[in-house]
């Protein structure tokens, strides 16, 4: 059977990112890991990286797996070295829309894949972002929209927090989950292509 390509995420955003540049992954495999950051000292950077890594490593495990290709990835926003966590929390989210409000803001993606002899290969980008001022109306109607619900710095992008950006310095499909050029680049170097067929050794 043909080595297939395992997204170990849920996220319906990078499903989407990699269709968009013709890579269709042929299972959906989300790793459901603990994403509790249990160690402090870990910088935002750090923190992204270790945890993709534990989404592909855990995926990996699936023995079914075995000579097929895994991609994992995870994102950290970040004011300094304090990270804006993930929440389904409404008041915990407004907490952290008025800490990115008027200021600049770093976003970390990091990317993990394994190849077909189990052999893990990853990426960390970063992308900087500043947002505008927001004001206590244009955070209440956001928040409305429940876009923030399980998103990294509480906003997504794509959708209608790309109208609070001013500047952004990097990827930009980084910042919505996965950094596409990063990305094909550690596929195409483990031998899979962009068409979804793995390249002939």
């Amino acid at each position: 059977m043909a080595p297939r390509l395992i997204l170990a995420s849920n996220s319906i955003r990078r499903y989407d990112l990699l269709g968009q540049v013709g890579i269709v992954p042929d299972i959906v495999d989300p790793s459901n890991v603990d994403e509790t950051i249990k160690d402090q000292s870990l910088s935002p950077h750090q923190i992204a990286l270790m945890l993709a890594r534990k989404k592909a490593h855990s995926v990996s495990e699936n023995g079914q797996y075995k000579n097929d290709f895994i991609l994992a990835a995870d994102t950290v926003v970040a004011i300094g070295r304090t990270v804006m966590e993930k929440t389904e929390d409404i008041e915990k989210a407004r907490e952290i829309l008025n800490s990115l409000s008027g200021r600049n803001h770093r976003v970390f993606t990091a990317v993990c894949v394994r190849d077909q002899k189990g052999i893990f290969y990853n990426r960390t980008v970063e992308t900087r972002v500043k947002f505008k001022t927001l004001s206590e109306s244009e955070i209440h109607r956001y928040l409305k929209t429940g876009e923030w619900r399980g998103k990294a710095g509480a906003y997504a992008i794509q959708g209608i927090a790309g109208g609070f950006v001013i500047r952004l310095i990097g990827s930009y499909s980084s910042v919505v989950g996965l950094p596409l050029y990063e990305t094909l680049n550690l596929l195409n170097g483990i031998g899979f292509n962009a068409q979804n067929k793995p390249k002939n050794k």
